[in-house]
């Protein structure tokens, strides 16, 4: 059987901080292609942005086709003095294996991959149907030359999926708390009032900013964007920043700029969002607030999973193993399944979410075992419908 804290421990000695691959991609080509998987390695770039190195792995021709999605990437890891045990240097303590991406996600690709070499080893083959890897190496960065170009670049040769499990880490308290069915979208932009500049002793000179900004924002937040939705929470919008750039006492400033942030639910779009929210400010600053948004892309959407046959398929094999039944969420940021769900449908389920990109990020020895069994009878049940 393959040892998914052997596997981890090794990906966790790669020092792969986006954009850097650090060795973790050529450890998972040996370890596919060793189990029959046709791999490829890609390299995209973008004007501005370091080029990303990503892998897509493949056995099987014929459907039903279920991804395996994560990333090796990792955030740094920061005053590396502060860790008792070493950032990369996979040390084993009291049951615990500690490392940068021990949970996020280094540890659920490794189980991943010994759950696929095990199937595979104990049917011959997938007996039908296609497993494929999507592993990309920009899902802590900006996000542009990883997941998003990967499955393009796939459904350009002929690819095509049926269903995806992105590993993200999404049980808070224990394995099997919870599996992610979908997230919130994800909007920035900032507000703009434009007044007169002028001495605080003549007011009726100037128009000052400040009073129309604190005005505004009082208008966005005084009521809700939405009640929330069958799946999601209400949308909620957070003013994260006001600045009017003024380092003088006795002038009125001429602009004031607040930055905010909208986590949304699958009642809006992005477009329909931005429409919205200007149609408020537009209501509250009447002709005296002079005012505009410059809303910032964005490729943070919403998506959901709708419970069904999939998500019940998933479910069963983690109480199979955990002997817990998850509950089925729709909180936290954003992940790489904002690009996915545009191909198939995907639900996320992963280790523990508590020490992701913490000092001594760690993982029990234990969870990664459980792990593997879970998505090992996800293969099982999966591939014998």
């Amino acid at each position: 059987m393959a040892d998914p804290v052997a596997i981890a421990r090794d990906l966790i000695r790669c020092p792969s901080v986006t954009p850097a691959e650090g060795g973790a991609l050529a450890l998972i080509e040996r370890l596919l292609a060793g189990a029959g998987f046709d791999v490829h390695r890609i390299t995209f770039t973008e004007p501005g942005t370091d080029p990303v190195e990503n892998l897509y792995a493949r056995i099987g021709t014929t459907k039903p086709h279920l991804m395996f999605a994560g990333h090796t990437d990792v955030v740094p890891p920061g005053d590396e003095a502060a860790w008792r045990h070493a950032p990369f240097a996979s040390e084993i303590a009291d049951g615990v294996l500690y490392g940068r991406g021990a949970v996020d996600m280094k540890g659920a690709i490794a189980c991943k991959l010994a759950a696929a070499i095990d199937y595979l080893g104990g049917h011959g083959g997938a007996r039908k149907g296609s497993l494929s890897f999507l592993i990309t190496g920009d899902e802590e960065g900006v996000a542009v030359n990883g997941t998003v170009k990967l499955l393009r670049w796939a459904a350009e040769r002929g690819e095509t999926f049926d269903h995806c499990i992105l590993g993200e880490p999404t049980n808070p308290e224990k394995l099997g708390d919870m599996i992610k069915i979908g997230r919130r979208g994800s909007q920035n932009g900032t507000l703009i009032v434009t007044g007169t500049q002028g001495h605080v002793a003549y007011p009726e000179l100037a128009d000052n900013p400040v009073r129309g900004i604190v005005a505004l924002i009082g208008a966005l937040n005084a009521e809700p964007l939405d009640q929330g939705s069958a799946h999601f929470g209400p949308s909620n919008l957070e003013f994260t920043s006001v600045d009017v750039g003024n380092m003088t006492v006795n002038v009125i400033p001429a602009e004031a700029r607040a930055r905010f942030n909208i986590r949304f639910n699958d009642l809006h779009s992005r477009a329909a969002l931005r429409s919205l929210i200007e149609k408020r400010v537009a209501a509250a600053a009447g002709e005296r607030i002079r005012w505009h948004i410059d809303w910032e892309p964005s490729n943070a959407d919403v998506f959901l999973t709708a419970p069904g046959p999939f998500v019940d398929l998933v479910s069963a094999a983690v109480m199979e193993v955990t002997g817990r039944a998850p509950k089925l969420s729709t909180t936290g940021g954003t992940s790489d399944a904002r690009f996915i769900k545009d191909y198939c449908p995907v639900i996320e389920f992963g280790l523990l979410s508590q020490q992701m990109h913490k000092i001594d990020e760690h993982v029990a020895t234990a969870d990664l075992v459980a792990l593997t069994a879970i998505y090992r009878a996800i293969l099982d049940r999966y591939f014998a419908q």
